[in-house]
């Protein structure tokens, strides 16, 4: 896989997930929801959703975590997801066949 595969993918996504979403919730999840929603009293339940989706991206990039299974998956990390640009290419170690001749001689000393 690639980075322009790991693009399209979370576009499809996006597009699938929608504005909303229905979640079943298991017995110990409706309980400690429930009393999130006690100590914390968001306006809507929905917003400590939100943050826990927020808490789980943010510790899997923090740890690493993140980037060991889009490594797996799309041999690429969240930073050359972000940037657009593989570290590769990010440091000119592109096959050089497939540059044109005159790009590759332009920057040789």
């Amino acid at each position: 896989m690639s980075l322009d595969e790991l693009s399209d993918d979370v576009e499809s996504r996006y597009a699938d997930l929608g504005e909303s979403m229905n979640v079943s919730l298991d017995r110990e999840t409706r309980n400690e929801l429930a009393l999130l929603t006690c100590a914390l009293d968001p306006e809507e339940t929905d917003e400590l959703l939100r943050r826990a989706v927020h808490m789980l991206f943010q510790t899997s990039a923090e740890t690493g975590r993140l980037d060991f299974h889009l490594r797996s998956s799309y041999d690429v990390t969240y930073d050359e997801y972000l940037s657009g640009m593989t570290y590769d290419e990010m440091t000119g170690g592109m096959d050089v066949q497939s540059q044109n001749q005159d790009d590759v001689r332009r920057y040789q000393y």
